[in-house]
């Protein structure tokens, strides 16, 4: 019988601290099991960080939610061990459509090239996400999940934090080294500590209606500006799995919201889209209005936010989740090496700076995004009327419309962790320092493979492009000598289609099937890229030089002062 993820239950089980309270500090607590908290706790326990995981629930969210899932947010659901199951599930889409009135005026794809293995997004209900990433945590043994667990108190001391965790059984402490609060957008960490989200409410309200029905409607998204069927407001439809489709209407800032939710209200909305024939059924309805935030910082001590407890954006766009999976993507290697003592507490500093350097990229556009969805004024209106009209025929203008710039991971180059391009080492690829390494096609062992499947296991990785003769026996000892570092870079060795290269210890060797490794690198025989454990690009150098590598290591890792 396939699981209801809407009804789920997970069982509640007494805590040991109720009857024996424990003095051990834990590595790592994790507050609240959305997809974030469930991101971060499972990719702890994946590299070993004992992890507990506390929820005030019992259930997964209601309704479907964040439904749209993008391709880096996929990335990462590969190195948890549940992306396949996310994608086999999920809508797959590229391919979007902008309407104004009844006329369709562009499309777009957002994945026009090839050799991807995930598509730009998917559509899953958030039951879905989460269901699938709560059954892969209870796998890990480095891993407790406690619901009905509620954080009643919190207190900071020099060496850990101790919270005070409410549960049916009365209450009990539980102390960490750590803290990740990814309580959501209400966040009771956050108000524990006295702290504010900061930034711009908007005034408007949408209706989401999930409409179970099957329908003609290719698998895309759809975005309608001043439709007939809805005149003076926008519309967005998406399909999600299960013959389910979500409508956003756009309402107007005076619209009651509870009333707006009564199905007589509804479903007249539904008819005008879809005509008076089709039969369908209402899901789940919700009004919303959103805000643009954040936390001024997003490190408070030991305690560290992710996700919507540290910053908030509106749905167009896609950003809230897949922004939110990406804080935990770039908290956790960091807060496994902090705890394992390889790398200092201020490495933790850095998970602050770039994400909230993320966030204000993410609010700039989601910002931007509102305000041309629903401009506020007349002449703001003129613009955009104005700017749809000649987007039909001058693709400069279809820069300009937005109806929601959908997620794209952030580029850290202002990060203090990357190694800048030497002088002479010129690269023309947009595998900069601090961007997410692309994905290409490979083959490993004679089997059809992906690169970034190489590069997940949670270490530095170092990218060598090898020629087609080369000798790497010399290399091999360099990589070798990497491999036995402090912090560890596992060397995987590119070579070109065709050539057959021996293994050597401490390498693994793939080939570039098709020459896009290549290419997405700027890469000649001879190049060196350095991966951190998450994936984004540290440093490259057009020849491998083991005392650069070992330098961008302790840099990207906070160690510059151990060696002076």
């Amino acid at each position: 019988m396939p699981v209801d993820y809407q009804k789920l239950r997970f069982d509640y089980v007494r805590a040991a601290e109720h009857d024996a309270p424990a003095q051990a500090v834990l590595p790592v607590v994790v507050v609240g099991a959305g997809p974030v908290g469930l991101t971060a706790a499972i990719d702890l326990a994946q590299q070993g960080v004992d992890v507990v995981l506390v929820d005030n629930d019992d259930t997964l969210s209601s309704g479907s939610r964040a439904i749209c899932f993008a391709k880096r947010t996929l990335e990462i659901f590969d190195r948890l061990g549940c992306g396949d199951r996310m994608v086999e599930k999920g809508v797959s889409w590229n391919v979007g459509k902008v309407f104004l009135q009844d006329e369709l005026i562009y499309t777009f794809n957002l994945l026009p090239e090839t050799g991807h293995a995930r598509p730009a997004f998917i559509n899953l209900q958030q039951y879905y996400v989460e269901g699938y990433l709560a059954e892969r945590a209870m796998q890990l043994e480095h891993l407790q999940m406690r619901w009905k667990s509620c954080v009643a108190g919190l207190t900071q001391y020099d060496e850990h934090v101790e919270l005070l965790i409410d549960t049916p059984d009365g209450t009990y402490p539980l102390r960490a080294q750590y803290v990740v609060a990814a309580d959501g957008a209400r966040s009771a960490m956050r108000n524990m500590l006295g702290l504010d989200s900061r930034g711009r409410t908007f005034k408007d309200r949408f209706l989401i209606a999930d409409v179970k029905m099957k329908a003609p409607f290719p698998t895309e998204r759809w975005f309608w500006f001043d439709p007939p069927f809805h005149r003076n407001q926008s519309v967005l439809l998406h399909r999600q799995p299960d013959n389910v489709w979500r409508i956003d209407f756009q309402l107007g800032w005076d619209a009651d919201p509870v009333a707006e939710k009564a199905p007589e209200r509804v479903i007249p909305r539904v008819k005008a889209l879809l005509g008076e024939d089709v039969e369908f059924e209402l899901e789940w309805v919700s009004v919303y209005t959103f805000s643009c935030l954040r936390m001024d910082s997003f490190r408070h001590g030991r305690v560290l936010f992710a996700g919507d407890s540290a910053h908030g954006v509106s749905p167009f766009g896609a950003r809230g989740a897949n922004s939110g999976v990406q804080d935990a993507d770039n908290l956790v290697w960091k807060l496994r090496l902090v705890t394992n003592g390889a790398a200092p507490d201020a490495l933790l500093d850095t998970y602050a700076s770039e994400r909230e350097y993320a966030a204000d990229e993410n609010i700039r556009n989601s910002t931007r995004a509102t305000d041309f969805i629903t401009p506020k004024s007349a002449v703001s209106r003129l613009f955009r009327d104005a700017t749809l009209k000649l987007a039909k025929d001058c693709p400069f203008a279809r820069r300009i419309v937005n109806s929601g710039r959908l997620s794209v991971p952030a580029v850290l180059s202002g990060s203090a962790l990357n190694t800048l391009d030497r002088a002479g080492d010129a690269f023309a690829s947009a595998m900069v320092p601090g961007a997410v390494c692309a994905d290409a096609p490979v083959a490993s062992d004679g089997k059809s493979a992906w690169l970034l499947r190489h590069t997940d296991g949670g270490d530095f990785t170092g990218l060598y492009f090898c020629g087609p003769d080369e000798n790497l026996d010399a290399i091999a000892a360099q990589c070798a000598a990497l491999a036995r570092e402090p912090i560890p870079v596992r060397v995987l060795v590119v070579v070109p289609a065709g050539a057959t290269l021996s293994p050597h210890a401490g390498m693994t060797i793939v080939e570039d099937v098709a020459g896009v490794v290549q290419q997405r690198f700027d890469a000649r025989a001879g190049t060196f890229y350095l991966l951190r454990p998450d994936q984004h690009v540290c440093a490259r150098w057009r020849a491998l030089d083991p005392t650069s590598v070992r330098a961008a290591v302790e840099r990207a890792t906070c160690n510059v002062t151990l060696n002076g």
